[in-house]
């Protein structure tokens, strides 16, 4: 396909895609539970946290927290007790990410909020520069603290080279205005068309097969390199072929 064919049929893509159906199973499910926005931030981090492996799984993980937190997230962060924390502590949540990960968030979570009324404020974009990767290390220093803990390899650098797959996708989830329902668009501060697409072993290899990137790592760089084609294709929204990339990894139309 040239250019124009493989816009077109990427633009079809995403259309199909991009629509409410889509929530059922994907984790975005969680934060669409509420409506308050810290609400909609803490829940979506977290289910964009533990986002690697079954989607069912990773669902059910998210509503194990929900559960935690007695399905207030902004309240439980803000006006927990050590007790609380304590008796998460021992708890198995997702995989890797276990309750003393999740108690650490929390703690994390407070402290952000006692100074921002959103988190949007820590992942604000500098005047010269043109994606996410520079904001997402002032949000890891912001939000997890120079004091190294086990739970810092759970919000990934970009700076050492990451993908940063599960942080772009919380980061589309909040600012992407998408019309549809899917996406939030809730932070009014951040354009959309600083987003990269969610890279994984999927959109990868989704994005190879169409000649879209030829680095065969799935790393920050490669992020970039398809930063550079999926705006030539949309400069103003170009995370909605996360979408076209999704839905052509899950139906297996071009294998």
């Amino acid at each position: 396909m040239n250019f124009s064919e493989l816009k077109d049929f990427l633009d079809e893509k995403a259309d199909v895609y991009n629509s409410l159906e889509f929530i059922q199973d994907d984790p975005i499910q969680i934060p669409h539970r509420f409506s308050l926005k810290q609400d909609v931030e803490i829940a979506g981090f977290l289910a964009a946290t533990i986002s690697w492996g079954n989607r069912k799984s990773i669902i059910k993980s998210a509503e194990k927290m929900l559960d935690i937190m007695g399905n207030s997230p902004y309240d439980f962060v803000m006006n927990y007790s050590e007790n609380d924390l304590n008796s998460i502590k021992d708890k198995s949540i997702h995989r890797t990410f276990n309750g003393e990960d999740f108690a650490y968030f929390i703690k994390q979570f407070n402290k952000i909020y006692k100074e921002n009324e959103s988190l949007e404020n820590l992942f604000l974009i500098n005047e010269d520069e043109s994606n996410f990767q520079h904001s997402i290390e002032r949000f890891r220093q912001n939000f997890l603290g120079v004091e190294k803990h086990r739970t810092h390899k759970h919000v990934s650098s970009p700076y050492k080279n990451s993908s940063s797959k599960r942080i772009i996708m919380f980061l589309r989830w909040m600012t992407r205005k998408d019309n549809r329902g899917v996406d939030f668009g809730i932070w009014k501060n951040i354009d959309q068309k600083f987003l990269s697409i969610p890279l994984d072993v999927h959109t990868g290899n989704i994005s190879r097969k169409l000649g879209l990137i030829s680095r065969t790592q799935n790393d920050w760089k490669t992020v970039e390199e398809l930063d550079v084609i999926i705006r030539k294709f949309d400069e103003t929204d170009p995370a909605k072929y996360d979408f076209a990339l999704f839905g052509l990894g899950v139906t297996k139309e071009l294998f």
